[in-house]
Formats: C-alpha cells, structure tokens, sequence
C-alpha cells in the first residue's frame, strides 16, 4: 500500500512541474488535467529527479509486497528494479542501442508507442541515476524493517 500511495504521490510531480505536452499520460488524457499553469513549482530543481526515486521505490515495495517474499527476496527485488530504472536512464545517454532493438510493432500499442521518443528524446541525468539509487537503498530500508519472521507452522 506505501509503494502504491507512493506511486501516485509521484504521478502528482507530473502534473504540476512538467508541461502537459512532455508527460505521456497527461496528454493522452481526455480531459485537461495539467496543473502546470496554475500551480507553482514548489518542488524546484528536486522535482526533476523526484519521479526517479519514487519510481524505484514505489516498484520495488509493490513487487515485494504482490510476492510476498522474504530478506532475500527483497534484496532481488530491489536489485532488478535497480537494474532496470538505471538501464533506462543510461539508455537516454547511450540511445543509439536501445534505438536499434526497439521493435517497429511497438508504434501501434498504447503506453509503448512512445518507447522510441523515450530514448531519442529522453535526457540522461546524473541527478536521476543518483535518485534512482536513493530510492533503491530506502525501499530496501523499507522493507527490512517491515518485513516478518516468518514462523513455520507445526
């Protein structure tokens, strides 16, 4: 439940610091939901590495919580989210290959279709691979220390 409420909290970051034409979800919409010019950006230059974090986090604790698995579980959790958020990020720097591997079908899928536009576009950030690294090492915290022995039954 935190990393869902987390999830959505993150969703808000888009709607208020980013201009409606940039953020997918929001543009898609059917009816306007930018708060971009009428809200200002109370977040400053954290709210453009915030959605890394949340990202990361709010993923690993969803994915922990949907297999319910244990220390060692979520440590794999955390280091597969890991892997993947930082190899997007990196993919924005490095775009010539993910370019290369995307598949042309992915054009006509909704939510995929702007897969290419994410890499030739997209921005690499050290600020967004430090965060997705923060979020990685909270949610671990996180779950370390709300996770339960679990005893066997006899």
């Amino acid at each position: 439940m935190v990393g869902t409420l987390c999830l959505l909290l993150g969703g808000m970051v888009y709607l208020v610091a980013r201009p409606p034409h940039q953020v997918y979800f929001v543009s898609r919409w059917f009816m306007p939901i930018s708060l971009y010019h009428f809200l200002p950006n109370i977040l400053g230059p954290a709210g453009n590495s915030l959605p890394s974090l949340v990202h990361v986090f709010s993923f690993i604790l969803i994915t922990a919580g949907i297999i319910g698995c244990g220390k060692r579980g979520g440590m794999i959790c955390c280091v597969s989210w890991f892997i993947l958020d930082a190899a997007f990020e990196l993919g924005q720097r490095f775009h010539a290959w993910p370019l290369r591997i995307i598949p042309d079908w992915f054009s006509g899928i909704p939510f995929l279709e702007n897969t290419r536009n994410y890499f030739a576009c997209g921005t690499f950030d050290s600020f967004d691979l430090a965060a997705i690294v923060i979020g990685t090492f909270m949610a671990f915290w996180v779950l370390s220390i709300t996770m339960e022995r679990r005893q066997p039954v006899l």
